[in-house]
């Protein structure tokens, strides 16, 4: 990550949604990714004593926006949504689509229309920062349920962050990793760097962490809807070595959803 790059903060919200709270340190702008409940996010507020500038939504599902209203009205901070999510997110100021660019002061986020997991999903990519608010398109070890639209269409959306860097942090909208790694490991058990992730991610439960962020290079490694080029993995799922990467994520998404 860029040294003059974001302060983050990353807090439970709800059950197992994460907040996330983002930080210009040269100008003081401060932005919630999603807020999945007011009362987590304004007590890291509190916690941290930073001033929120900004509400950053990435999609219209209530456990991301049910608190957008009271952190607004405490806090006067403009609401960015994605523009086909139309009056489902209330209170927003502006809305932007694919090829839009978002300012935080002096951070910069592309804006990424990711559908799959719903329609209006986007995520905002912080290229020079190495950071990525992937929202529920992509989780540690995992991947978002497809609620609308057909798998194809979440694998396209997946597969552009496949073109950023092994070290960009990836900052996901739910703490999913013990059973993502459970499915991961049922569907490839050799996999070594994998079986470490597990580990790691226990040892993060135990000790009232989690492991978000994750890096690109690590989710290359181990997560299996990332990995659906593999013929391993396509074998796992009872296609031929050679089937399409889209056919063995769609393989692979309908096995989870039965797991």
């Amino acid at each position: 990550m860029n040294a003059n790059g974001p302060e983050i903060r990353t807090f439970l919200c709800r059950s197992d949604n994460i907040g996330v709270l983002v930080r210009d340190p040269q100008t003081g702008a401060c932005a919630a990714i999603d807020v999945p409940e007011a009362e987590a996010v304004l007590a890291a507020l509190d916690e941290s004593g930073w001033s929120l500038t900004d509400i950053i939504v990435t999609h219209r599902h209530t456990d991301h926006i049910a608190g957008i209203p009271e952190v607004k009205r405490r806090t006067g901070a403009k609401v960015t949504a994605p523009i086909r999510a139309g009056d489902a997110v209330p209170e927003v100021d502006v809305r932007v689509g694919e090829g839009d660019r978002i300012q935080l002061g002096g951070l910069t986020a592309e804006v990424w229309e990711t559908p799959g997991h719903c329609d209006d999903h986007v995520s905002y990519v912080f290229r020079e920062a190495g950071i990525a608010f992937a929202g529920d398109t992509l989780f540690t070890l995992g991947c978002g349920r497809v609620l609308e639209g057909p798998p194809e269409t979440l694998w396209t959306s997946l597969s552009r962050f496949l073109a950023l860097p092994d070290t960009t942090q990836v900052y996901s909208g739910h703490d999913y990793v013990l059973s993502n790694g459970r499915f991961a490991l049922a569907v490839e058990p050799g996999n070594a760097r994998l079986a470490e992730r597990m580990t790691e991610a226990e040892a993060a439960q135990s000790e009232g962490r989690f492991l978000i962020p994750t890096t690109m290079g690590v989710e290359r490694a181990t997560n299996p809807f990332l990995r659906s080029d593999m013929p391993e993995l396509a074998q796992a799922a009872g296609l031929p070595a050679n089937a399409p990467p889209v056919e063995v994520f769609t393989a692979l998404r309908a096995w989870k959803n039965r797991f």
